[in-house]
């Protein structure tokens, strides 16, 4: 089974606007061809599933080598709004407002780009959101918190690779089960786009083209976990560096969610 997300211009694009940060009530389902609200069936279950959130238009490459998250965030911001922006400045903005909300690097150094903390953080503030970081310790429960995360909210996610190093986007995915019908599932192929292409990395490897679907083995040469090197045991550390510390050896993503309202309790 394949899904697209309902066209604005073309069939491939969502529409999401949230409220950074906001707890509102539950979004409605953003992508075309979800599952109905009936009890799905045993064979829906098992049926391979394929989500693409993407378009031709939505890619943009990074304008300079230290700009991956302003350029994915504004491919990210090209798959959620009406229209793609592919211009220099636009990019430019989105580094400086990532890189603003960086906070220090954990090792005390001038930073150069933009932190997973700062990526997060801009897609909240221009209200593409809501999104949060967070980090698994495998592979395999990284691309399945994606995958629903994807499924639930029609929007796309963010991935870090290259031990923290730099920025892709996840746009869509293939697993053995549809993730909105079950927990029982795999991710087979992940759907990226890398802002350096066609530059690539003599350490890491080339960049995949554009929309490429990669097997799970093969995206795991280039997404693994954070680095460890920078930080360093014992106390003194700022709430920000303590914040990057939880993620380390962890596989980052930057996901959406769905704010769900609770309700207060009065005192009787």
């Amino acid at each position: 089974m394949a899904t697209r997300a309902p066209g604005r211009r073309r069939p491939l694009a969502i529409i999401a606007a949230v409220l950074a940060l906001a707890i509102v009530a539950p979004l409605p389902a953003l992508a075309a061809g979800r599952a109905s609200t009936d009890p799905a069936t045993s064979s829906d279950a098992r049926k391979a599933y394929t989500l693409d959130l993407s378009a031709r238009g939505d890619f943009v490459a990074q304008t300079t080598f230290v700009q991956c998250v302003g350029a994915s965030m504004q491919m990210m911001l090209n798959m959620i709004r009406a229209r793609d922006d592919r211009t220099t400045r636009t990019q430019r903005s989105l580094q400086s407002l990532a890189r603003t909300l960086s906070g220090s690097r954990p090792d005390g150094s001038q930073r150069k780009g933009a932190s997973v903390r700062g990526w997060t953080s801009g897609l909240n503030t221009l209200s593409a959101g809501p999104y949060r970081t967070v980090g698994e310790p495998t592979l395999q429960t990284a691309l399945k918190l994606a995958a629903k995360a994807m499924r639930a909210t029609g929007r796309p996610v963010g991935l870090l690779v290259w031990r923290g190093r730099h920025a892709w986007v996840m746009a869509g995915f293939t697993a053995t089960a549809d993730p909105r019908l079950t927990d029982d599932f795999k991710v087979t192929r992940v759907i990226v786009m890398d802002p350096l292409y066609p530059h690539g990395s003599t350490v890491w490897g080339p960049s995949p083209r554009p929309r490429e679907a990669l097997a799970v083995s093969v995206l795991g040469r280039q997404f693994v976990p954070r680095s460890t090197r920078n930080f360093q045991a014992g106390g003194g550390q700022s709430t920000t560096n303590a914040w990057s510390q939880s993620l380390s050896g962890q596989y980052v993503i930057v996901m959406p969610y769905t704010p769900v309202t609770v309700p207060l309790r009065h005192r009787g």
